[in-house]
């Protein structure tokens, strides 16, 4: 009976462990460097974009003598720490979010629909293509005509022709306060102003729809409209959800349109960027903890409106 070769088997490992044993600790050390310096690149993005609203941030909980006493972007030590700035901002914008809200939900909601369905007739529906052509021209020229260009044609409008007040005398009958009229015709302007680009993100999203399901329905006699509410507006989810968050910011940050429509911030109908305009401005000078408090304090629900849609925002973007 003859023994099993060991040392043989003991050397081939021996050779094999020192052959790797050679080599893998070079791999580690590149893939570590490689690592590190990946980590150290995004860090570096993450710290570029975060250093405004850190400052924004410290400057909001520090006292007004905080404020001209420490650097910019230092936090507060005891003594500078302070919240009244946010108390005093939440009070006085707290009228103006509501206004905000109260115009730029519906004014998103309802130029989007209508951005999606104008979209889908110029994609889904059967007519000559030249006509299609020539809507989406004007779609397109819309999206490049200028806030100031359309300023004097918007004011000239709302005031001599368009004189909505007496449609909306029910809310005056319910108590509603008549600067209300000027929110309503911003709601309008927005809408009118969004359908544009509302059009053509849902138009390139329509573009590269899959049509298989489309036909069949076409095959089985579904009209255009059951078609684009059972089976195209389920499939909208994620464009929505793109489109959405881009209205929202825009109507909500949009201050050019609310300063020529309501003009005053006293009016019981002025957004939260209107006022946020004149926020901390006295005659003693500017109180800044005061602005960036009201700064961060109306960029909340933009930042909310986000994070709901995050993940429907990243699968309409991929698409």
């Amino acid at each position: 009976m003859t023994k099993p070769d060991l040392k043989d088997d003991s050397n081939d490992e021996r050779s094999k462990g020192t052959a790797d044993g050679g080599r893998l600790p070079r791999l580690r050390k590149r893939f570590d460097y490689h690592r590190l310096g990946l980590y150290a690149v995004l860090l570096g993005i993450v710290a570029f974009y975060l250093a405004p609203i850190e400052a924004g941030l410290v400057t909001s909980l520090k006292t007004r003598t905080g404020v001209i006493e420490t650097l910019p972007m230092s936090p507060p030590i005891y003594g500078e720490f302070s919240t009244a700035s946010w108390i005093a901002a939440f009070d006085t914008l707290s009228r103006g979010l509501l206004n905000s809200a109260l115009y730029a939900v519906p004014a998103t909601v309802i130029s989007a629909f209508i951005g999606s369905v104008a979209a889908y007739g110029l994609t889904q529906a059967n007519w000559k293509r030249r006509y299609k052509a020539t809507f989406l021209a004007l779609f397109v020229a819309g999206i490049f005509i200028p806030y100031q260009a359309v300023l004097v044609p918007v004011t000239r409008f709302w005031s001599n022709y368009a004189q909505i007040e007496g449609l909306l005398t029910p809310l005056w009958l319910l108590g509603v306060d008549r600067d209300y009229t000027d929110l309503v015709e911003l709601m309008i302007t927005s809408i009118a102003y969004g359908i544009p680009i509302c059009t053509i993100l849902f138009r390139s999203y329509y573009k590269n729809m899959n049509i298989e399901m489309i036909e069949a329905a076409r095959l089985d006699g579904a009209s255009l409209r059951r078609i684009y509410r059972r089976i195209v507006l389920p499939l909208s989810t994620p464009m929505f959800a793109v489109v959405l968050i881009y209205q929202f910011t825009q109507i909500w940050n949009d201050l050019l349109f609310a300063l020529v429509l309501i003009q005053s911030t006293s009016s019981d109908a002025a957004p939260a960027v209107l006022i946020l305009s004149g926020l901390g401005v006295s005659q003693e000078g500017m109180n800044f903890s005061l602005q960036m408090a009201g700064a961060l304090i109306t960029a909340l629900p933009t930042i909310a409106v986000y994070v709901m849609f995050s993940e429907e925002f990243s699968e309409g973007l991929a698409t």
